[in-house]
């Protein structure tokens, strides 16, 4: 009797790795996603630059996600071997200026993606759009396609279903209520690398970016480039506090140094050299335009005072109110929580299901490290299947 195949749900970053590494493995394998294309949401991510990964040392790279229990995956398949896998599906790339890998000019995410599908045409690997994921019990996956449900017998199932943040992608997070009723615990999904709503109004800012600054949350800090919004504020420094802030009650305060570079002592001897506010900010400190949008909305005994000025300089305070929708935010945090996992990333109460990508429990922020994390997990996860069929 022939041997079932290994059937993988979801053909995003996660599912589509794994099902290379099996299929380079001399695996049958069949991929099922509930789209009428591949990867949507990979698409989708890509409009706003397509970085694939970052080039931080690997010991430093590992440190951004919240969950430990991730860190080996990403060490076993990190940020080099993403880099060699893209140079063998015909994807050169090139470091920018933060670190973060692009594949090299005017190659767009869709060519990424379809030198991958193609790769994965020459191994053989099969792909069954319009299949919704439906159940699973411990030898057959249930899916929904034309309006009819069938089942399929796996020898091994991987679950790379994604989070729930763009559902116009397929990320609709509706695996939920089908893994609760197995009683699979799993963390609330909660926004993650989200815009935080603000007290005060930006809207005449919109669109403007205050860059070479800081961002801070208590003892957290982040530096980088914070854009204005309609809503309030967003950003990579602004993004990666999420995680920081999410257990706390809004309103709260971000600080934004706006000199990070220059001590205040140092911003106090400037503002002191004149008279002429505007004109030291202007020149001698050369802030921008929003920047002194921010300042000239101070009260006049702190705009016209140096110490006072300086410090709102080095700590300029935005109340935000919350995060924006989890639908529009670039990624969830929480999911399938990893004490339901084995080593292996297998359920622990069905031991031939897999789970990978961003439906189990962690985060990281933006810069390549939301990628660079699913194709780590769908790449370990195939090798710990390999290595059991062995």
């Amino acid at each position: 009797m022939q041997k079932p195949p290994i059937i993988i749900i979801g053909a995003g970053p996660a599912g589509l790795m794994a099902a290379q590494r099996l299929a380079e493995a001399g695996k049958e394998v069949h991929i099922y996603e509930q789209n009428k294309a591949a990867a949507r949401k990979f698409l989708v991510a890509g409009h706003g630059g397509f970085n694939l990964t970052h080039q931080e040392a690997i010991a430093d790279f590992v440190l951004k996600y919240n969950q430990p229990a991730i860190h080996d995956i990403v060490k076993a398949f990190d940020n080099e071997d993403t880099i060699q896998w893209l140079a063998s599906i015909g994807i050169e790339t090139y470091v920018g200026s933060s670190g973060k890998i692009f594949p090299i000019k005017n190659i767009k995410p869709i060519q990424v993606l379809q030198a991958w599908l193609d790769k994965l045409q020459r191994l053989g690997v099969q792909i069954h759009y319009e299949h919704q994921f439906v159940g699973f019990n411990e030898h057959l996956v249930t899916l929904r396609h034309l309006r009819q449900e069938i089942q399929l017998e796996f020898s091994q199932l991987i679950l790379a279903l994604g989070g729930g943040s763009w559902q116009k992608t397929g990320s609709d997070a509706k695996w939920i209520k089908l893994l609760s009723e197995k009683d699979i615990a799993i963390s609330p999904l909660a926004p993650a690398n989200s815009g935080y709503n603000t007290q005060e109004d930006f809207s005449s800012l919109e669109g403007q970016v205050l860059k070479n600054i800081e961002v801070r949350f208590g003892n957290v800090s982040k530096k980088g480039e914070m854009v204005f919004t309609n809503y309030g504020i967003e950003g990579s420094p602004v993004y990666y506090l999420n995680r920081f802030t999410r257990s706390h009650s809004f309103p709260l305060d971000l600080f934004i140094d706006l000199k990070p570079k220059l001590a205040e002592s140092a911003v106090i001897q400037a503002l002191q050299s004149s008279s002429k506010t505007s004109e030291v900010l202007k020149s001698k400190l050369n802030l921008s335009k929003p920047a002194l949008y921010l300042l000239k909305k101070l009260d006049k005994e702190t705009y016209t005072t140096p110490t006072r000025l300086a410090a709102a300089i080095k700590s300029y305070p935005i109340k935000v109110t919350g995060f924006r929708p989890i639908d529009e935010v670039i990624s969830t945090a929480g999911g399938i929580c990893f004490s339901e996992l084995t080593e292996q990333l297998a359920l622990k109460k069905y031991p031939r299901v897999y789970c990978v990508g961003e439906m189990v429990d962690w985060e990281a922020p933006t810069g390549g490290y939301l990628l660079q994390a699913c194709f780590s997990m769908g790449h370990f996860c195939a090798q710990q299947i390999i290595n059991l069929e062995s």
